[in-house]
């Protein structure tokens, strides 16, 4: 449990931000509705500024935090470019909050796999403040400050409620739990997977396929642990987890001695995790799923690149499991021979449905590779528009999952096919927003 404001902060600036956190669930009146929209322009002119700032800040003096953020994030500016499009996204939309609905849901997903807690958004609320102060200057009159405390803790009630709610629901798994290494399986020459099953022997809960959980250890070279989310790439099982983790390149950073660093998490899991070693998970989360509960006879395609296949393979595993007669086409774009994981695996799960399909893209094929259809990227228009993607079937569901450009490509073609967005969905692990 993190301290709230460890620091004293006595100026007059933050004495208005504290009795504002002591009157938090205050509805925004009218003129404070109408002052965080007047935002939208500075937001876009210096809201990546404001969040740089406030990262800084923050992390610098409150070191613990450093074991919740994402350090690679931190070091490419991707959080704090990803938090300043969240907040122009809220000024914004201040007066129709609803249609943020299902970005509030993802976030409130990945801070309940990290166990964010309510004194934890109090920290984060007056490092945004004071960063908004630090880079506007007088031009953050008191009223905009006061508006803006009374907005942030409009949204943190709402989250803060949320991933209660969350908490509440995971039968007791409200902290990290240790699992032991079952077992290491090279699935690619880039991806390998992990058997992950509970130190204390206990059944696991049974996730809804296509959620993630977080994983948590310690990077060499690190004074604190870094955590990162994985797609669950099995059916579930109460006896073990598996996640399968492709091992990321240098981090895209003008630091050169950064770009030189060893240890980041995909790397130590690939390099030096072992049998038998233990790592600290989270209960499984995630709004990207399909409920195996709610049988349905609707055309499902399944639509996936690189190592954004995994959520969708515990997909395709629970309907082999369960014998599935829906019509499952499997679609996927693979950069190379060697990077191609699971290969027969799906290949014998396709077959074993009685209506299964799919159809592989490689783009970089070995000469004497079989298992592909197609050489080159994927495009869409390739495949037959019914056999493989039920455009016709106004009911058929889509699910992607992969780069954030692939998903944005895919999407946009599908909608142009006429397919209505509410039967498109993604796994997406940032903060940043979805594909438009």
């Amino acid at each position: 449990m993190f301290k709230l404001f460890q620091r004293s902060f006595t100026s007059p600036f933050f004495k208005t931000f504290n009795r504002s956190f002591a009157s938090k669930q205050e509805p925004l009146t009218p003129a404070q509705v109408a002052i965080i929209k007047a935002c939208v322009p500075i937001l876009k002119d210096h809201g990546k500024t404001i969040t740089s700032v406030f990262y800084k800040n923050m992390l610098n003096e409150h070191k613990e935090l450093n074991n919740v953020f994402n350090r690679t994030h931190q070091i490419t500016g991707h959080q704090a470019q990803a938090l300043a499009g969240s907040v122009l996204a809220y000024a914004t939309h201040i007066d129709n909050l609803g249609v943020l609905g299902g970005a509030v849901e993802h976030i409130c997903q990945k801070h309940a796999s990290l166990y964010i807690t309510e004194e934890q958004y109090g920290i984060v609320g007056t490092y945004l403040l004071q960063a908004m102060k630090q880079v506007l200057g007088d031009a953050l009159t008191p009223e905009i400050h006061d508006a803006w405390a009374a907005a942030y803790w409009q949204l943190a009630q709402i989250m803060i409620n949320r991933e209660q709610q969350l908490y509440d629901q995971s039968g007791g798994w409200t902290d990290w739990k240790d699992f032991g290494c079952n077992k290491k399986v090279k699935e690619s020459e880039e991806i390998t997977s992990f058997y992950l099953k509970p130190s204390d022997g206990k059944s696991l809960p049974l996730f809804l396929p296509g959620q993630y959980i977080s994983v948590q250890l310690r990077v060499p070279g690190l004074d604190y642990l870094q955590a990162r989310q994985y797609s669950l790439s099995a059916a579930p099982n109460p006896n073990f987890y598996r996640i399968s983790v492709k091992r990321e390149k240098s981090l895209d950073s003008n630091d050169t001695s950064q770009q030189k660093h060893p240890g980041w998490l995909s790397n130590v899991l690939h390099d030096s995790f072992k049998e038998n070693d233990t790592i600290r998970v989270s209960y499984p989360r995630g709004d990207f799923y399909l409920d195996p509960k709610k049988p349905s006879t609707a055309p499902l395609v399944l639509i996936s690149g690189g190592v954004g296949l995994t959520p969708l393979l515990s997909i395709l595993e629970t309907l082999a499991e369960q014998k599935s007669e829906r019509s499952i086409n499997w679609i996927h774009a693979t950069r190379s021979s060697f990077a191609q994981a699971f290969g027969k695996h799906i290949e014998s799960l396709i077959k074993g449905l009685p209506n299964g399909r799919s159809a592989i893209f490689n783009e970089f094929p070995d000469e004497h590779q079989h298992g592909f259809d197609y050489k080159g990227r994927m495009d869409l228009a390739k495949l037959d528009k019914e056999k493989n993607l039920h455009l016709s079937d106004k009911t058929t569901e889509y699910y992607i999952c992969g780069p954030e450009k692939f998903m944005v490509a895919m999407s946009n073609n599908l909608s142009e096919w006429g397919v209505d967005k509410g039967r498109i969905k993604y796994e997406i692990f940032g903060t940043g927003g979805l594909p438009q």
